[in-house]
């Protein structure tokens, strides 16, 4: 540094430079490098994680081997789940580098077992893709996708649901419909209409040991009602979503934000965000039925998007970019109608036990 500072200085003073200004930063800049590695590694820690001890490494190879064959297999093919499986094992093993960075692999055991075999079913849920792909492939069968399928990414999501202790009636099957134009708040005097569902995006989550993300989830409009969702923001909310509905009606929560002036009338009602979250604790804990899914990105992104909003999405291949809007959203939600339909056929979505009574019916 000592060298290359001298040489810079005497080009500097070549070119005019004034001494009192180079000379000091050439006296100073030998000293600066004291300091220069450890910036330069504080810096490079935001992107990389080293791991060094020999147990730590051979355990992260045999994390890698797996997530190389996720790569290569997303990289022949332009599946939507072969893409997913290869950024699920990404977050995987940096996380699993970060565990072991500072700390031995017996100490953190337990998630270290909880990343591999996530990546081992990963692995092995690409596998089946690929042999399913094959043999589509030789008999010649291959679904082609409908125009909003090959667009939005692939269905199904994951059609799990929990279901309720005790045993419980039937009723008829809604007739589920899309979306409808909402421009305002229903008034107050609209009638109420109770079979309506709620839908909602929230942080993705794998249950079980399945490898199915899940990242939206329907409930029915009276599991707002239950007493471990916070309150009275629960009831209001049901209140909001129940005035001048369609029997069957799919009301995505950003249709809600919409009718409250864009968001800024949700204080009024109550905090959304801790509903939801409550909402999926509900489902997490089997205390009321719920339609779970795993949608693409560019199909919940429309869902978490007002009536009459765009998402727009770079096409590489195209070197351009796709708009999408009123039409591709009214086909996520008939899809998800569709789903929705073939489950309550069976049974209607349980909303849980010990309901609060509607906003009107109270005292």
């Amino acid at each position: 540094m000592g060298v290359i500072s001298l040489f810079a200085a005497l080009f500097a003073l070549n070119r005019g430079a004034p001494a009192d200004i180079v000379l000091p930063a050439m006296l100073l800049a030998p000293l600066l490098t004291e300091y220069l590695p450890d910036r330069l590694d504080e810096r490079a820690g935001e992107h990389v994680r080293v791991v060094e001890d020999s147990a730590a490494c051979q355990y992260l190879q045999r994390l890698a081997a797996l997530h190389t064959y996720l790569v290569q297999a997303a990289a022949d093919n332009d599946r939507y789940a072969l893409r997913r499986s290869a950024e699920i094992g990404q977050h995987l093993l940096w996380d699993a580098a970060g565990l072991l960075q500072d700390q031995e692999t017996r100490n953190v055991s337990a998630q270290l077992i909880d990343h591999e075999r996530l990546m081992v079913q990963l692995a092995s849920q690409v596998t089946q893709t690929l042999e399913r792909i094959r043999t589509e492939a030789r008999s010649g069968e291959e679904n082609q996708p409908g125009e909003h399928e090959a667009r939005l990414g692939p269905y199904p999501p994951s059609l799990t649901r929990t279901t309720s202790p005790t045993p419980r009636r039937t009723p008829g099957t809604p007739a589920l419909k899309g979306e409808r134009p909402m421009t305002q708040a229903q008034p107050d005097n609209a009638m109420r209409t109770t079979d309506v569902y709620l839908l909602f995006a929230h942080e993705p989550y794998y249950p079980g040991d399945g490898v199915q993300e899940i990242n939206t989830t329907v409930v029915a409009a009276a599991s707002l009602l239950h007493p471990q969702v916070r309150q009275p923001d629960g009831v209001r909310i049901h209140d909001l979503l129940t005035r001048g509905r369609r029997t069957g009606e799919i009301i995505p929560l950003a249709a809600l934000t919409h009718e409250l002036g864009g968001g800024a009338d949700w204080p009024k009602v109550g905090d959304w965000e801790g509903v939801t979250t409550d909402l999926v604790q509900l489902v997490h804990a089997e205390r009321c039925d719920a339609l779970s899914l795993g949608l693409p990105e560019i199909a919940r992104a429309l869902l978490c998007t007002g009536p009459h909003n765009h998402v727009r999405a770079y096409d590489a291949v195209a070197d351009d970019f796709l708009v999408y809007g009123d039409t591709e959203r009214d086909a996520v939600l008939a899809e998800i109608g569709r789903y929705l339909t073939e489950l309550v056929a069976e049974q209607a979505l349980w909303p849980g036990d010990g309901l609060l009574p509607p906003l009107t019916d109270q005292v």
